[in-house]
């Protein structure tokens, strides 16, 4: 059955909720998993994204969301020039068809050495799926929480992040682990449906091996989720 968003959209700024509420929700999960300060945002955009940006403002959406902006804020449509305010440099990449859906963009965010690579696309009604996250295929909505831990792969790192959550009465909806084998490292992608404090992240971070944590906020429907 569809939700209501899927017929009625979220309330936004721009025409078109896939092209703007989605593209912002995406820019949001980007910058989350950036989790710093950005110098540079490269926007690469596929399909429909690529031929009709100008018009949906989709550029300005994404880099909106990195900025930490919802739908529905009325800065969304200066967004490139608050960038440029800020001297962080928007670079924008024009492609044919994506693989993964028409709405689709591939994010690189960096700063200094700092790099992220986040390909998401916009369903429709401000709903989003994140593909991917640098090497890693994900599958990230925003329906729920979401605990990014990056770790050289070793016995224990599930175990202990769980012991963490439990700790903190945190219930996991769902969670998966993909490997890059090559350079021997993991990503553990946990969905809770509780939101997480300062102090359970903190916990986490200290687990003996543990790379990078990023807290990704669930998109709520003010925010322009279905």
């Amino acid at each position: 059955m569809d939700s209501v968003f899927d017929i009625l959209g979220p309330i936004m700024i721009g025409p078109s909720s896939s092209h703007t509420a989605g593209a912002v929700n995406i820019g949001r999960v980007a910058g989350q998993v950036f989790g710093g300060d950005i110098s540079t945002i490269e926007l690469t955009l596929y399909g429909s994204f690529a031929a009709t940006y100008r018009g949906h403002g989709t550029d300005r959406a994404l880099v909106a969301g990195v900025m930490g902006m919802t739908p529905h804020n009325p800065l969304v449509k200066d967004a490139l020039r608050m960038a440029e305010e800020r001297k962080i440099k928007v670079k924008i990449i024009l492609e044919g068809e994506s693989p993964y859906h028409p709405n689709t963009v591939k994010m690189v965010l960096s700063n200094g050495d700092a790099k992220s690579k986040i390909v998401g696309t916009s369903l429709g009604g401000g709903r989003i799926a994140v593909r991917e996250i640098d090497s890693f295929k994900v599958n990230i909505t925003g329906s729920y929480n979401v605990l990014l831990c990056s770790y050289k792969e070793q016995v224990g790192m599930v175990a202990g992040v769980s012991r963490v959550l439990a700790a903190n009465k945190i219930n996991i909806a769902f969670m998966t682990v993909s490997r890059n084998v090559e350079r021997s490292e993991a990503l553990m992608i946990l969905e809770t449906d509780e939101g997480l404090d300062q102090k359970t992240l903190g916990d986490i971070k200290s687990i003996d091996g543990m790379d990078v944590v990023r807290y990704i906020p669930q998109i709520s429907d003010e925010g322009g989720h279905a």
